[in-house]
């Protein structure tokens, strides 16, 4: 019999019952369910709603089906619709009239929203863990190539010499971000919808803030129609995932390009590589190619579940059962993607002689022979221009601006001398940037010491 049965004169039919269900999908928050039923029951009973042994036995039953579940002992019913009519209806065949006291001065509204919620945030700390042991590695790359001088670019063409250990740091504080978004989340998600009821709470004398700490949220939730309606944690938090998975990407996207003969950057690790089944040359950088693959994926579920929302009256719609299937999708998405990078780049090998001699070509060292130019007193805009023609000649002549002769160099400006081959030194134009945020030995080991301190806090 449906828990709702009385109004009704007719059974479900059965194709509504297969579309109406969700148990397929919503058995996953079976430990939340039970949790928030416990923490429901304790207070009934200490507000003496129903009698404490009746509290009692339902928490005892609660607590054997919870066993019982995770031993692989239980069977969830289609007829039974849900997770959380599943478990009220196994509850109540085992301990009798006291399962059907159980749902007194709640609703299934402010029931999964509670669910809803309790999962979330138990997976946001899964995640930025995730994210901390990647920028562990990062750190740990980043020391090790501080000196590692490549070309930087910019519309893909090389632009400036920088260091792999600076490309390192660019990611570790994408990273850093998408951590403290997940926390601004987690702050935000931190109230709890239990007692809201169907959507103008109860006549019960239900005390929010008891079940509120009991489940560790920071407080009840202010509006008791906000409660059942609200989704912005889900959303916030999809799209958190949505910032992470495209910071993945790009980063995928500059491996996939690094370890390609045209680059010859980095050498992935056998262990997380492919071959091919024809071509016996063939090393794949598949990890790198999923990863960013699989961040549309989380986009869609982001895009999905707004679409869900934006045309919805208060308070619970159907249409909200449409809520978990993208986040658990996204969960699990980041969650299989985070480690799996941090392990292929962990185990990556750079190449600082293939970096080095990039970086030799393309005259990334035009603006430092600019610089050299204003520093002598010249207008840059006037530098600008006689650096753009020295590099017109060396384009026509198949040289760099390192092997032009003084001569050459004193022909378009008097302003240059013997000096300019030091100041066009590659590691000297790298070691001369140490602006803040700069590529220059000592900035970047003051990154790798800013961003340390960031995980620390969070260890």
């Amino acid at each position: 019999m449906k828990l709702w049965a009385g109004r009704f004169q007719k059974e479900t039919n059965t194709l509504v019952n297969d579309f109406n269900a969700s148990i397929n999908f919503d058995a996953r928050l079976y430990k939340q369910d039970i949790a928030g039923s416990i923490a429901h029951a304790t207070m009934l009973g200490q507000q003496g709603i129903i009698s404490q042994e009746d509290a009692e036995a339902i928490i005892n039953g609660l607590k054997e089906i919870l066993s019982e579940i995770e031993g692989g002992g239980v069977e969830f019913s289609l007829e039974n619709e849900d997770i959380h009519m599943n478990i009220e209806t196994i509850l109540t065949q085992r301990i009798g009239a006291a399962g059907k006291r159980l749902h007194t001065g709640r609703s299934r509204n402010d029931q999964v929203a509670v669910d809803f919620r309790l999962f979330v945030k138990e997976e946001i700390p899964v995640i930025i863990a995730q994210i901390l042991e990647l920028e562990k590695v990062l750190i740990k790359k980043a020391e090790a190539n501080t000196t590692t001088v490549m070309p930087g670019y910019t519309h893909l063409q090389r632009a400036q010499p920088t260091t792999f250990g600076h490309y390192m740091m660019a990611y570790a504080n994408m990273l850093r971000r998408d951590i403290t978004r997940f926390e601004d989340c987690l702050e935000r998600l931190d109230e709890c919808p239990l007692g809201a009821g169907a959507l103008a709470t109860s006549t019960y004398p239900v005390d929010r803030t008891l079940t509120s700490s009991l489940l560790g949220f920071r407080k009840p939730s202010e509006n008791s129609l906000d409660a059942v309606s609200d989704r912005d944690y889900a959303i916030e938090f999809l799209s958190a995932c949505s910032l992470l998975m495209m910071h993945l990407s790009r980063f995928s996207e500059e491996i996939i390009l690094w370890c390609s003969w045209e680059f010859k950057f980095l050498d992935l690790d056998d262990a997380y590589s492919t071959g091919s089944s024809i071509m016996p040359q063939k090393k794949n950088p598949d990890v790198a190619e999923l990863v960013r693959g699989k961040t549309g994926r989380v986009y869609g579920d982001l895009v999905s579940l707004l679409t869900v929302m934006k045309g919805l009256p208060l308070a619970y719609n159907k249409d909200m059962q449409e809520d978990k299937e993208p986040v658990f999708d996204a969960i699990d998405t980041v969650e299989m993607c985070v480690p799996v990078f941090a392990a292929m780049l962990d185990t990556l090998t750079v190449r600082p002689r293939d970096m080095s001699r990039a970086a030799a070509r393309g005259f990334i060292n035009a603006t430092d022979c600019a610089d050299y130019l204003t520093k002598k007193g010249m207008p840059f805009r006037e530098a600008y221009m006689i650096v753009g023609r020295l590099v017109n000649m060396c384009i026509k002549t198949d040289e760099t601006l390192e092997t032009l002769t003084l001569r050459d160099f004193r022909a378009i400006s008097e302003l240059f001398d013997s000096d300019i081959y030091e100041a066009l030194e590659l590691r000297r134009c790298v070691h001369e940037r140490k602006v803040l945020g700069g590529p220059s030995a000592e900035d970047v080991k003051r990154q790798i010491e800013y961003i340390r301190q960031f995980v620390a806090e969070r260890e």
